[in-house]
């Protein structure tokens, strides 16, 4: 009876442990741009020089922009998220992605069925929160800012002063239709700054994706990812060359297969502007665009979401760190281990 007891205790406290190590970052949490600011000078505290943090620019409202690389390689991947207000759960999502990946590269550890010492060959960096004054105005409002400001964005926001729906950064400027590849195909009727779809008067017209492109174009990474919500989809397909369209597909293939989420084309008013649109064009590598959380309206997807989305993405960074070194360098021994 006494061995019984102990067993279920063990069974209990196994059953009510965390599905990943989670030591700083909450993805259950309303994560705000202080918050990731803590939570990234903690993780550098205690993983030191695995962990590079740098400013690759600042916002409308003089936020700074992160970009943090996670892995020694001299080649790289980048992951990107926050481009939109209502979509911070993707900052999350990447926070803790960065925290388990750094924290296995730290220990020399297997994580998810992948050597992490591939991030000796490929780091990557991420880039959490690429649109800081958006998400603070979606999730405070605007009492923060000087009068003049507020009503400017209340009329921006529709004369409401309801911004669960905001969407654009601190500008009224949409940053996924802010870049320069096929900017002036987008045939959006808005055509003043407005909580979303407003794609601005010139590309590049937005201080943040000014500074994304800045540094993409320094590092210049092997593949890119830049995730937004909702609707569980992933958008693979941004260019004409039919070469590069069958070699992205065969990796997006195997991204739908690990995340679970279904392939798909952008949607009409999705296409020219984006950030992956930009990426393929520029650099003629692939980029996907994964939509987490079953489709939401014009708001941000419930906490409860994130546990799920976690487990569809947690290895999405290793994997196409892993995909980048058999496309793109010589001498690939890599190793894969099944999941345990």
């Amino acid at each position: 009876m006494a061995k019984k007891a102990i067993l279920l205790f063990f069974l209990v406290i196994h059953l009510n442990q965390p599905l990943f190590h989670a030591e700083v970052v909450n993805g259950k949490e309303w994560y705000t741009y202080e918050k990731m600011v803590e939570d990234l000078k903690a993780l550098k505290r205690q993983y030191g020089s695995d962990l590079d943090i740098d400013s690759i620019g600042r916002t409308e409202f003089g936020k700074d922009i992160w970009a943090v690389k996670v892995g020694k390689g001299s080649e790289t991947i980048i992951i990107l998220a926050g481009h939109h207000g209502r979509e911070w759960l993707t900052c999350s999502l990447v926070m803790t992605m960065l925290e388990q990946y750094v924290h296995a590269y730290s220990d020399e550890q297997h994580r998810y069925g992948y050597d992490t010492s591939i991030l000796d060959d490929v780091a990557i960096w991420f880039v959490p929160m690429v649109n800081p004054d958006g998400i603070r105005i979606q999730q405070e409002g605007v009492h923060f800012l000087p009068i003049h400001l507020q009503e400017k964005l209340i009329r921006m926001n529709g004369d409401s002063r309801n911004f669960e729906r905001w969407k654009a950064n601190g500008q009224g400027l949409d940053l996924n239709r802010q870049y320069p590849a096929g900017w002036n195909a987008i045939k959006e009727s808005i055509r003043v700054p407005y909580y979303q779809f407003y794609k601005g008067d010139f590309p590049l017209q937005a201080k943040e994706t000014r500074a994304v492109v800045d540094f993409s174009r320094s590092i210049a990474p092997l593949m890119a990812v830049t995730y937004h919500s909702s609707g569980r989809v992933l958008y693979w397909n941004f260019t004409n060359d039919q070469t590069i369209l069958k070699r992205d597909l065969t990796v997006a293939k195997k991204l739908s297969n690990i995340t679970g989420y279904k392939l798909d084309y952008p949607e009409d008013h999705a296409v020219g502007g984006g950030f992956s649109d930009w990426f393929v064009s520029e650099f003629k590598r692939p980029s996907f665009t994964p939509e987490i959380s079953y489709p939401v309206e014009e708001t941000n997807p419930p906490l409860s979401v994130f546990r799920e989305e976690w487990q569809r993405n947690k290895r999405v960074g290793l994997f196409l760190a892993t995909e980048s070194k058999k496309l793109f360098l010589s001498g690939n021994d890599s190793v894969q281990f099944e999941e345990e």
